[in-house]
């Protein structure tokens, strides 16, 4: 039988291809777990490589952030001074309030879990307990509302969000409410401010105190439309705070130390220290006595004449264009930048809410519009709290109004100038030859122009001002007698002019906010005789106050152009000089012989024309009175119109060193005093330069006449016989009367000292008892001076006269006096009488 090859048994096949499969498995196994090994390893290399190579900065910061703290140094701002280094802002040391509502929430619960530990050990020991008010955020609002004046409800929710640690409370916290605070925070008192016993006295956590730095302005409003303020974080929003903020402001420094993973600090480990840099000072040209003068003249008489629309004034060096003053109205508090300032704009502000009220129905329908076409079309609600109509209404008025009296209208409003632009026509007219002093006009009280089918009106209607030289035609302010000068100019060479006296660009004051004036186009105005008549007398076009001060200045200067400036120099911590401002002059407009003959013809305005009632004891001025319509304001229910009123000075008139121009928008009408520059804003102007030119260093030259009424000391005569007082007095220029019958002087009235004008009567008391009951002034408006000085003498004063003294139209009388009505004042005291020439009609 043939040999066979043994049968593997079926068991035994199974059996090796199930350790064949095996295998096969181990060795995928094997394989995956390979290369996921391998991934895995890659992954995380390339996880290493991107956070130890790629994002290696990032992660770093992440790790400083965490591992240390840094605190913010501020940097002192720097300070504001005027030209005599009179402090105008600093900044003083304050402290920000800061709440942690994380820490306060935990120290809310520690005090409780206390309060229930003490009460189990009471309980097991068998005492009696009597827990400890817990000190809950309750308790902290109350305690913080009533130091720093907040609603308390409002600090309470502020500590809601327990998950933050940093919500800032009140920023400015001077130095009191800050101890205050400590006091409170350390136990010392109570909510109520009570004090604590001290073995009572438990500190309470979470509400810290950081050091901050608040802006002062020491005199409030004074020059704040100049100065502006600074927000809340100490960075300059308006004036020249923004505008010289990187200067002002310097670079804050800063501390780091470590701190632990709940961010505590860790004594005795890192710390760095960088030193703040504090900003630098800045030196102003302002004078901070002539913005005193400045702004109290104006703020009389804006109250006096109730302007509607405020007002500017300006003082500037006519040789540099250094500006020495500067104010604008509406105004307000540079401290209190928020709070409206100006009563006028509180009670326009006030209707305005009001018609915002009676309208609050409207504003709800315009809310239910608004939401009905958002359903329309589909948008849907964002859950976030929509600002109501109403309450936009109600926002817009507030930030209008403040907005309103943040404005500098010296630099950023225009208005139609009217007569106190005629210098500048005057000077182009002198410039080109076409008027010389002996030139002569006749009006008639109006004119008609080419173009133009009603007649242009003077001043003085009908007969009008009649034949005139160049000199009386200033004085008078003639309207036709400037639209001849205009038209012999020519338009095109008039134009030229114009863009010559810089009134067609910024004048580059550095400060923020200006704008240029609003005139024709040059192709417009070439063609239009009309608007060169009306241009001619400063109508139908716009200007900013700084404009035509500028462009005055050069008339008057010997034709010179400077720009204006306002900050002389910027000084480091140790008052070095880090710039020094360079007195810029644009270019030469007119010669100095017609500036010289411009000075003639504008101190005749003011000695003999409509600017008579500028007039200044001891000065010659020059200058020009301006009455402008405002073009669109003639109404049915106002046919006159609106009005600019306005007044131009320099002094001295020879030789000018200084200019101002003040303008009040909107006199009323109904005040008495006929409305007009020469009436309303010469006389101020006077008063302002009376008392500005001394402390400028300009020296009064008296006529005889002025040296008479001079104030002067009075010699004290008391104790001396008859002749010796006699002879001492008059040789100190006073006259004199006696009381009595004696031989020797016991007493006398003024008081040996006192100063009074020269011309005044001294009364001396010859053994009779001298009277020092108070006396009732009388009021002596609208007398002469005659009749003034013998209504204050029976009174037992002594008249200061200033203002007018003389005119030939008779018409000169008392404007004003400074002291009111009724005022009991001790005998012999000097009332001040400002006289005016009532009949100026420009």
């Amino acid at each position: 039988m043939a040999n066979r090859t043994p049968q593997t048994p079926a068991l035994h096949r199974k059996s090796e291809s199930a350790r064949r499969a095996n295998q096969i498995i181990r060795g995928r196994t094997l394989l995956m777990m390979l290369v996921m090994g391998v991934g895995t390893f890659l992954l995380l290399f390339w996880k290493l490589y991107d956070l130890q190579i790629n994002r290696h900065d990032e992660m770093q910061a992440r790790a400083v952030t965490q591992q240390t703290r840094e605190t913010k140094i501020i940097a002192s701002r720097g300070t504001i001074y005027d030209k005599n280094h009179n402090i105008l802002a600093s900044s003083t040391t304050a402290e920000m309030v800061i709440l942690d509502p994380l820490r306060i929430g935990q120290y809310v619960e520690s005090q409780e879990e206390a309060q229930e530990d003490a009460a189990a050990r009471a309980l097991e020991e068998g005492e009696a307990y009597t827990p400890q008010p817990i000190r809950d955020q309750s308790y902290i609002a109350r305690g913080l509302s009533r130091i720093l004046d907040m609603d308390q409800a409002s600090i309470e929710k502020k500590m809601e969000n327990t998950k933050s640690e940093y919500v800032i409370l009140r920023r400015k916290v001077e130095k009191e409410a800050a101890d205050e605070i400590r006091r409170f925070l350390n136990g010392e008192i109570d909510e109520e401010g009570n004090e604590i016993p001290e073995g009572q006295r438990r500190s309470v956590t979470g509400v810290h105190l950081s050091p901050d730095s608040k802006r002062y302005y020491p005199y409030n409003a004074m020059a704040a439309n100049v100065l502006g303020f600074v927000d809340i974080d100490s960075k300059g929003a308006v004036g020249l705070e923004v505008k010289y903020n990187e200067d002002l402001s310097g670079t804050a420094g800063r501390t780091i130390s470590a701190q632990n993973n709940k961010g505590q600090p860790l004594l005795f480990q890192y710390e760095q220290y960088f030193d703040a840099e504090n900003g630098s000072d800045l030196v102003l040209t302002l004078d901070i006595n002539v913005q005193i003068a400045l702004e109290k003249g104006m703020e009389s008489m804006l109250s006096k004449f109730d302007a509607a629309n405020g007002g500017t004034g300006i003082v500037m060096d006519v040789n540099s264009g250094a500006l020495l003053g500067m104010a604008s109205y509406p105004n307000y508090d540079s401290n209190q930048s928020g709070v409206l300032y100006d009563g006028k704009l509180k009670a326009k502000l006030e209707k305005q809410l009001e018609d915002i009220e009676k309208d609050r129905d409207k504003y709800a329908e315009q809310d239910a519009a608004e939401a009905a076409a958002r359903e329309a079309a589909g948008i849907e609600d964002d859950g976030e709290e929509r600002v109501s109509a109403y309450e936009k209404a109600v926002t817009k008025a507030k930030d209008d109004a403040r907005q309103s009296q943040w404005r500098n209208k010296c630099i950023d409003s225009t208005y139609e100038p009217g007569s106190t632009f005629k210098p500048i026509t005057l000077a182009m007219a002198l410039e080109e030859g076409t008027v010389n002093m002996n030139t002569t006009f006749d009006c008639s009280g109006s004119v008609m122009v080419k173009g133009w089918d009603k007649p242009i009106n003077c001043s003085r209607a009908a007969p009008g001002h009649g034949h005139q030289i160049l000199k009386e035609a200033v004085g008078n302010s003639c309207n036709p007698a400037f639209i001849k000068m205009g038209l012999a100019v020519g338009t095109s060479t008039y134009y030229q002019y114009l863009k010559s006296f810089g009134l067609m660009e910024k004048t580059n004051v550095d400060m923020i906010g200006e704008v240029q004036g609003i005139f024709a186009e040059e192709k417009n105005f070439n063609s239009n005789l009309v608007s060169l008549a009306s241009y001619s007398f400063g109508q139908t076009f716009n200007v900013t106050p700084i404009e035509l001060i500028r462009a005055q200045a050069a008339c008057v200067n010997g034709g010179y152009l400077y720009e204006p400036y306002v900050v002389e120099q910027v000084l480091d911590g140790e008052g070095n000089i880090l710039r020094q401002h360079e007195t810029k002059c644009i270019r030469q407009v007119v010669s100095e012989e017609t500036s010289a003959k411009v000075r003639e013809c504008l101190e005749y305005v003011v000695a003999e024309g409509t600017g008579k009632n500028g007039q200044v004891n001891g000065y010659r001025i020059g200058g020009k009175t301006g009455t402008a319509d405002k073009t669109g304001t003639k109404t049915p229910s106002n046919p006159k119109g609106d009005i600019v009123v306005s007044f131009m000075c320099f002094a001295p008139a020879d030789d000018p060193q200084y200019i101002m121009l003040l303008t009040m928008d909107t006199p009323s009408r109904t005040t008495g005093t006929y409305p007009s520059g020469g009436n309303m804003v010469a006389p101020t102007a006077s008063q302002i330069m009376g008392e500005i030119l001394p402390v400028l260093g300009v020296e009064p030259d008296y006529t005889a006449d002025q040296l008479a009424g001079a104030d002067a000391a009075v010699p004290h005569v008391v104790g001396q016989d008859l002749e010796t007082a006699k002879g001492r007095l008059e040789n100190a220029g006073f006259t004199f009367r006696t009381l009595g019958s004696g031989t020797e002087v016991t007493a006398q009235t003024p008081e040996g000292g006192a100063i009074v004008p020269n011309n005044a009567t001294i009364v001396l008391y010859l053994g009779e008892e001298k009277n020092d009951a108070l006396r009732a002034v009388p009021n002596v408006l609208g007398m002469t001076a005659a009749e003034a000085n013998q209504a204050l003498t029976n009174a037992g004063f002594i008249m200061r006269v200033t203002g007018a003294t003389s005119a030939e139209s008779g018409n000169v009388k008392a404007i004003s006096q400074d002291r009111e009505e009724g005022a009991e004042l001790a005998p012999g005291s000097v009332v001040t009488v400002r006289f005016g020439d009532n009949s100026v009609r420009d």
